[in-house]
């Protein structure tokens, strides 16, 4: 049985008919998908979507501040702004933004290393955000966290992790969390573990998948396909880069991660076919990230310069999903120029005031590794050789 305290961590409010977020989509304008979905022993969704103007322009705003967001911290880090470890999101903001217009905020969502735009999706500001990685005490996590570990509780949102794969542990237990908070009983709130081809092949997702069908658990399997694990190609990498058949006897969705409404519509599937207790399902998306794996990678030793240009200029999901706004007459160009112009001095005013945030003081290194039974932060007594919790707090750091 969990303990009080442990439950209160992991349990998230029930599921209601009006935060439901799987609706079928069959207002505004109807688009069809240039690239079909790939189903694996599943019928999957359909190859159209309706969407309507505001839906657009709420995906619109979302994605240029993820970019902007992204190009912002890329210069931040070239001033040595922000130190360590640093993977942008830059290409593949279509992926964040169409799952999180397909959940809920009940739906629980962990990530790998590469989450910062997915953490501004969950609710987080770019100013919290950037501050997190300065290191500063107005970050998302006290500037404790950095780059590879945001996490937003209120939100559902678990976290960026820096071991490759072992997020995925992590959301099965949350998908068991979720079906115990229900009572056994569909439907539920479904949880995520999103992860790239480079971690595709982890023993430990292989495991987890076993017990995820066996328990018919609420979890889904998201693979985001950028093509290259770290600096290898996933055809040299991966015997099966159908990753969306890698759940054997459960079923899978391939979908253009380029496209929004197509990452949206997939994710809506998923989450139905979870969420009524069907068990888990695997979702790939094929995207592509701008940049290197890391800021210390260039990215353009193991593909050349042309591949980068060639899908920036053809499949960008900024781009397509201008594309898709025009076409339906839903804005102008110059409506979106103005956006994207509005965006990047908003960006640049919060990056300006994150970096006013003080640095957190030494105490703060021990807070939030325990809390009360009210969840309440403490400053536990002894840890790893530190004695004196009096000595915690005043900075005073004495060894055992």
């Amino acid at each position: 049985m969990l303990s009080r305290t442990a439950r209160s961590l992991i349990r998230t409010p029930a599921i209601t008919t009006a935060s439901r977020a799987c609706a079928i989509h069959t207002e505004g304008h109807k688009f069809e998908f240039a690239t079909p979905h790939q189903p694996h022993n599943c019928d999957g969704p359909d190859n159209f979507t309706h969407a309507t103007k505001e839906q657009l322009f709420e995906y619109l705003e979302l994605m240029v501040r993820m970019r902007r967001m992204e190009t912002t911290f890329d210069n931040e880090y070239k001033a040595r702004n922000i130190r360590g470890f640093c993977h942008l999101y830059d290409g593949q903001e279509a992926v964040g933004s169409g799952m999180e217009a397909a959940l809920t905020k009940e739906d629980s969502w962990i990530t790998s290393y590469r989450c910062h735009a997915v953490m501004l999706a969950r609710g987080g500001s770019v100013k919290s955000i950037a501050a997190e990685l300065f290191g500063l005490s107005a970050g998302v996590v006290n500037g404790k966290g950095g780059s590879m570990h945001m996490y937003n509780k209120e939100q559902n949102f678990y976290g960026g992790q820096g071991i490759v794969g072992a997020q995925v542990p992590c959301g099965v237990g949350l998908a068991f969390a979720n079906k115990y908070e229900a009572g056994g009983q569909p439907p539920y709130n479904v949880a995520i573990s999103a992860y790239g081809d480079g971690a595709a092949n982890q023993g430990q997702i292989w495991e987890v998948a076993n017990m995820a069908a066996l328990w018919k658990l609420p979890h889904i399997f998201v693979i985001e396909n950028n093509q290259y694990g770290m600096g290898t190609s996933v055809e040299r990498h991966s015997s099966n880069n159908e990753y969306f058949t890698m759940g054997n006897k459960i079923p899978g969705i391939r979908s253009d991660g380029m496209d929004v409404l197509a990452v949206r519509t997939a994710m809506e599937y998923a989450r139905e076919h979870c969420a009524s207790g069907k068990g888990p399902i695997f979702l790939e998306y094929n995207t592509y990230r701008y940049h290197g794996h890391s800021m210390s990678d260039p990215g353009i030793t193991y593909r050349d310069r042309d591949e980068v240009a060639n899908t920036r200029s053809s499949r960008d999901p900024i781009e397509n999903l201008k594309k898709m706004i025009l076409t339906a007459g839903f804005g102008t160009e110059e409506e979106m120029k103005a956006i994207e112009k509005r965006i990047r001095k908003e960006v640049a005013a919060e990056v300006k005031e994150a970096k006013k945030s003080p640095i957190p003081e030494i105490k703060d290194m021990y807070a939030d590794i325990i809390l009360d039974d009210e969840g309440n932060r403490t400053y536990p007594p002894f840890i790893r050789g530190v004695e004196s919790t009096k000595n915690i707090i005043n900075g005073n750091l004495s060894t055992a």
